[in-house]
């Protein structure tokens, strides 16, 4: 497949979001580059296909060296795209939640999309996104397995990896305790997710639901919001949409837990059985 070029009016950096957090938005999805007290550092996420050298420019302007992991949220095609690429690239693993690996390892592809889901373009025309199955094979490697829905992962200190399925069965947050800071993936957007081409650049940034076109289980979406909420972040940096903070987060992601069948549900919700 030929090559695609990503416009560079499509690509916005977005510094110093957290003491050590760096973005990087690619058309509509963001990855985010951690720093550790030890002067490692950490990309979340991987953008889409043909993204790598994009992420790669942008971390050799931030960063001394190359990452010590890839961690993935979760593995549809605008969070996983780059990882193999980037993988080879430095060397380094792929995180990924277990119940994302049949979906990263070539064995099963995503549940159809709902293009009906919350009208907007994104919606209309995700019949035409990549379900997978990716296969990162041997480069992939597991959470270390522990009580509840906490992980932690060695090359993240001071990090807790938190499991919240909806939007995928193995889809995962990040949180930092020592200032609530919330990187929570696609489990919630501030941007209208279904209409991310126009929103991203033009749409106030505020609290929506996870793109409802690939949501796979809205009750367990719910509740992994509500568990978000229940830890109080004061800056929240989501998948897709800008970041926020401010001492009026706490109360913004509540409302979204308390009322996320209104804001967030589609009316003609599609869950499937992954």
């Amino acid at each position: 497949m030929d090559r695609i070029e990503i416009p560079k009016e499509h690509v916005v950096r977005m510094d110093n979001i957290a003491p050590g957090i760096e973005g990087l938005r690619i058309t509509f999805v963001n990855v985010f580059g951690i720093t550790h007290p030890d002067g490692s550092w950490t990309l979340i996420d991987a953008a889409m296909p043909f993204s790598s050298a994009l992420i790669r420019s942008w971390a050799e302007k931030h960063f001394n060296n190359s990452p010590n992991a890839i961690v993935l949220s979760h593995g549809h095609f605008d969070h996983v795209g780059a990882a193999a690429e980037l993988s080879d690239a430095w060397h380094v693993p792929i995180y990924a939640h277990t119940l994302e690996f049949p979906f990263l390892t070539g064995e099963r592809e995503y549940p159809a999309p709902n293009p009906g889901a919350g009208g907007g373009m994104m919606s209309l025309i995700s019949p035409l996104y990549p379900r997978g199955p990716v296969n990162l094979g041997n480069r992939l490697v597991q959470f270390p397995k522990r009580e509840g829905n906490l992980l932690t992962v060695s090359e993240m200190p001071g990090w807790q990896v938190i499991h919240t399925p909806g939007h995928t069965p193995g889809h995962v947050s990040f949180f930092r305790t020592k200032d609530r800071t919330l990187l929570p993936a696609d489990a919630f957007c501030t941007t209208k997710p279904e209409s991310f081409f126009s929103a991203a650049i033009t749409q106030t940034p505020e609290l929506h639901g996870p793109p409802a076109y690939f949501t796979w289980n809205w009750e367990l979406a719910r509740g992994s919001v509500r568990n978000l909420a229940a830890l109080e972040p004061l800056t929240v940096a989501p998948g897709h949409g800008r970041p926020l903070a401010g001492p009026d987060i706490p109360a913004a992601v509540r409302e979204l837990g308390a009322r996320f069948e209104e804001i967030a549900v589609p009316d003609n919700r599609n869950e499937s059985a992954a």
